[in-house]
This record gives structure tokens, sequence and C-alpha cells, in this order.
């Protein structure tokens, strides 16, 4: 009998060496970055009623374009004058300070170990509006951290300071960093890219969502050509990304 096994997926690591590419910055009047505010004003709508005061990104596994998806986001936040944080939580594979070429010396993980007060983690960037608290160095216990008490502390802070904080999150399978800290946010939202995430997955990772009782808002399907998406998830906008959808079209 012949056995047949899905190839493993190769990470890409262009991201950790180079940061993401911020489209919504580099070209705000472009067509993928109409798609990135169309997302805004979807995740907008879907809130009606309550406020969010702090969104996490994330996805099922590695190199599936969460950073790039909340990176963006955040630009298109700020560019609203909205008052943005993003936070780098993947304590493991950082990106966020490569992306907008600030300091890394402590961040995070630097003020969770005590090595680094609020103030000095929470960096200006490019764009107005817009300050970003980098990982920090990879520290031995990136659980442990993210679960504390100060953490919980911190994510209550930041809401204090800003307008909305963004929480750039591991994947779900991968670690359980994204499960302590979708019980902790206001909302999540899974960046799922066609043609590679997983279904059973993508199944797996809402469910250990759930489990913690994260307010899942949504998805993000990135990826998308025009053949693939067949206008089924929300709207094919010109790019590669097909926008959100809610919850309930995941059934």
């Amino acid at each position: 009998m012949a056995w047949f096994k899905r190839k493993a997926k190769k990470l890409d690591n262009n991201s950790l060496k180079y940061g993401v590419g911020l489209v919504a910055y580099d070209d705000p009047s472009g067509m993928v970055s109409e798609q990135f505010k169309t997302i805004r004003t979807n995740i907008q709508f879907s809130s009606v009623g309550e406020e969010l005061h702090s969104i996490m990104f994330t996805s099922s596994e590695p190199s599936e374009g969460k950073s790039t998806v909340s990176n963006n986001v955040a630009v298109t936040y700020a560019d609203q004058g909205t008052k943005v944080i993003l936070m780098d939580a993947d304590l493991r594979r950082p990106t966020v300070h490569k992306t907008f070429g600030v300091s890394n010396r402590f961040g995070l993980s630097g003020y969770l170990a005590g090595n680094a007060s609020l103030d000095e983690i929470i960096q200006p960037t490019m764009v107005d509006g817009l300050s970003v608290i980098s990982s920090g160095p990879v520290p031995p216990n990136p659980s442990e951290l993210l679960t504390s008490s100060k953490m919980a502390t911190l994510l209550d802070d930041l809401k204090e300071k800003s307008d909305l904080l963004i929480v750039d999150a591991p994947p779900v399978n991968t670690v359980t960093d994204a499960q302590l800290l979708g019980a902790r946010v206001d909302g999540t939202i899974l960046v799922v890219p066609q043609g590679i995430a997983v279904k059973a997955g993508v199944r797996r990772a809402k469910q250990s969502l759930e489990m913690v009782h994260a307010n899942i808002l949504g998805a993000i399907m990135n990826r998308v050509t025009a053949q693939k998406s067949g206008g089924y998830y929300g709207g094919y906008y010109g790019g590669n990304y097909s926008g959100y959808y809610g919850t309930e079209d995941k059934k």
C-alpha cells in the first residue's frame, strides 16, 4: 500500500531578516492598500455595539502572513487618526523591529523580565499615530513571560495609552502563546492563506482559541487569486487579499 504525505512547508525566513512589506505605507492609494482599508472597515462593523481596544492577529501555522496583515492593518488604522500601538508578541520569530527599523534591545521580553520600563519599549515609527513594541531579545521562556501577571497588567496599561492595541501573536498550532493571549484581548482574527493553510489545521486553531473563550472576530484570507476565490469568501478586490469574513461564514 502506498502512503502519501503532505510535503512539509518550508518556513519563509525573509521576514525575520528584512521585516514584512508595508504596502499600506509605501503605496497608500494602491489597490492592495485599499483592501487593507476594507478589512479595517469590516472589523469596525463587526464590533458594532462593543468597543475593541485590543485585537490579536494569528494564524494556524508559521509563514502564513499574519505579520504582514497585522502590520498593514495597524498602518491603516493610524492613517485614519487612531492612536495605535502594535506589539510584537511573537517572541520566537519576531519581525516588527525589522519592518519599522526600530531598536530591539529591550522590547516586550525585556519589559516582562524587568529590564526595561514601559516608556522605554514604546517606540514611535515613521507612521503618524503608530507606535510599536518590539519583541526584545528571544527569551528562554516565552510562554512563562506571556502568561505572567505582568503581561496581563501590561495589556491593560497599553489600552490606556492608545485607542487600539494590535498584537502580532505566534501561530496557534505551534505553541500555546496565542491561546494565552487570545483569552486576554478583546478580539482575535485568524489569517488563512489560500492554497497553503490546511483545513484541519485551521479548524484545530479555531477550536484551540474557543477553548480559552477567545472572541474570534473572523478571518482574513490572503494570497487569493480571482480564479481560486470565486467570490465565496466575501469578495475579491483585485489583489491577493479577499478581505474579512465573520465566524458565521466558516461553519
